[in-house]
């Protein structure tokens, strides 16, 4: 359609008192479900995933299952935002829904561990479209000074697909059948699918310029490596093994060329000007942050629950809730004053202090740690979360030109997403060194052997040990939470000194008091202003 009769939906609230248009309201909750689907699909797998094995075998395959769909979530993210920028939003944003769909249908279908691991590989990519679309529309949508809001609304549909996840995955596996996991995506998807082709018009384009092939290839080579390398080390392979040494050089290399060959690429996938505006680079810094502790917090609390506070699996995800509810009360709350106010540096700043105190506090836990003071704790961490989750998109949306507005929301989830994965990593192999060494101290040869295979043991492997080894083994979780939160919280402290560094420029748009700031120039559209 033509600009002028875009406009309405794009820019202000002028002519609807402070109220966003219905059409718009519609796409919103389409956005909402098309996150949901993306964020949502792990939990209820990981939910699933005993008794799909049980079924197709290939127990050894098993962590493939999850990796083929990181793996290629994360190397079409750049790509994705790209094609965005180059061809349009609404047509990516849907082509990226329908190939979602199909590789749900297809893993649904799978006969065997190898299908399902290929199908779930398509779904990934699909996933990553639908990451950066939501970010990206919501961008070209909504005017800088109001885009907190919604994206706190976006932040907030993530907490609640980690907290229903798993509750629903266990429900759905239980009643329907594991199948059902992946089939529940195709109606909502469709849905999804419909609203956004009915109600979001955006201005439509067309590029003369060629997709950079070249730095596509060298960018996925590069990520594949990264993700594998934190994947694979300390648990298929030896940190210092050839295969790992292999990786990072085949990582470096390709990051290296990558590089490069965005200063010659006539349409970089990653422009590198980007990169040259102060806040963009530092929030792509405290999203990297903020998912290598978010995800390495969500993995080692329900086992913590589990090992030493005797949680059941179903409660310790119940158990989450302080962290999640905090999260997305407070990613609200953040959104709504940006609002209102125009401005957000507190929030990064407010954000990380909290996260670090938080993260401390939960490296003090031990076995004598009660669940209140364990959720007490977790809360702080999620208060400190949802000040950063959605705010530095924010910030490195409105540091770029809309032309760049794509590859600005893939690369801010990009880092987000690699940040997860080091998170995981790290965290992980600090944990079951810590374990390991505990229980070779209190529990002797039998406690080494126990854990020799994995410092990671479900509830029933736990109630068949020995009553003294169980209790090492519980001091050994302890001890491996302990490192693993303490080193996030250094980590963390590297967040709050981008922070002190943002520099704030007040959000310009439709708001309380945007009549109190200049007026951009006629020819810039609302959704650029403040660039």
């Amino acid at each position: 359609m033509a600009d002028t009769t875009d406009t309405p939906a794009v820019g202000a609230d002028t002519d609807t008192g402070g109220k966003r248009p219905k059409s718009v309201r519609v796409v919103l909750l389409a956005l909402m479900i098309a996150m949901m689907l993306a964020m949502l699909d792990n939990m209820i797998i990981g939910t699933a995933m005993p008794t799909i094995v049980g079924e197709l075998g290939g127990l050894e395959h098993l962590s493939w299952v999850v990796t083929s769909y990181t793996l290629a979530t994360a190397a079409s993210t750049p790509l994705w935002g790209k094609l965005g920028d180059m061809y349009g939003r609404k047509g990516t944003f849907m082509s990226s829904i329908v190939l979602f769909l199909i590789g749900s249908a297809l893993s649904g279908m799978a006969q065997d561990m190898g299908q399902l691991i290929g199908f779930r590989a398509i779904q990934g990519l699909g996933a990553g479209g639908l990451m950066v679309g939501v970010m990206a529309i919501i961008g070209d949508l909504i005017p800088p000074r109001e885009r907190g809001k919604y994206q706190g609304m976006m932040a907030g549909v993530m907490a609640l697909a980690m907290i229903g996840g798993p509750l629903v995955g266990g429900t759905i596996t239980d009643h329907w059948g594991w199948r059902w996991a992946f089939y529940i995506n195709l109606p909502l998807g469709v849905v999804a699918l419909v609203a956004v082709s009915a109600v979001l018009h955006l201005p439509k384009k067309r590029s003369e310029a060629r997709i950079d092939y070249l730095g596509a290839a060298l960018l996925t080579v590069g990520i594949t490596a990264i993700v594998l390398v934190t994947t694979w080390g300390g648990t298929e392979y030896a940190w210092t093994s050839a295969r790992i040494m292999e990786l990072i050089g085949i990582g470096v290399a390709a990051l290296v060329g990558f590089v490069f060959w965005q200063t010659k690429a006539a349409e970089p996938v990653v422009p590198l000007h980007i990169f040259r505006s102060r806040n963009f680079t530092l929030m792509s810094v405290i999203g990297f942050i903020t998912g290598f502790v978010m995800f390495g917090a969500t993995l080692f609390l329900p086992l913590y629950q589990q090992s030493v506070q005797g949680a059941s699996a179903t409660n310790s995800g119940l158990l989450l809730l302080p962290m999640l509810g905090a999260m997305l009360v407070t990613s609200m709350v953040a959104g709504r004053v940006t609002t209102n106010t125009g401005r957000y540096k507190v929030f990064p700043i407010l954000g990380s202090v909290l996260m670090t105190v938080g993260l401390y506090l939960l490296s003090t836990m031990d076995t004598g740690t009660s669940r209140f003071t364990s959720g007490v704790f977790m809360a702080v961490v999620g208060f400190g979360m949802g000040c950063l989750m959605q705010i530095t998109m924010l910030v490195a949306q409105n540091s770029v030109e809309m032309k760049d507005m794509g590859v600005a929301s893939s690369s801010t989830t990009l880092f987000r997403t690699l940040g997860s994965s080091f998170g995981v990593a790290i965290m992980g192999a600090l944990f079951n060194n810590r374990v390991q060494d505990v229980m070779s101290e209190r529990g002797g040869a039998l406690g080494s052997k126990i854990t020799e295979q994995s410092a990671q043991l479900d509830a029933k492997s736990l109630e068949k040990l020995p009553v003294l080894v169980r209790e090492a083994y519980q001091h050994a979780v302890s001890a491996g939470t302990h490192s693993a939160f303490l080193l996030g919280a250094v980590v963390a402290v590297v967040a709050l000194v981008a922070a002190v560094f943002v520099k704030e420029v007040p959000l310009k748009g439709a708001g309380p008091k945007a009549e109190d700031e200049p007026d951009a120039p006629a020819t810039q559209p609302p959704v650029a202003e403040a660039v």
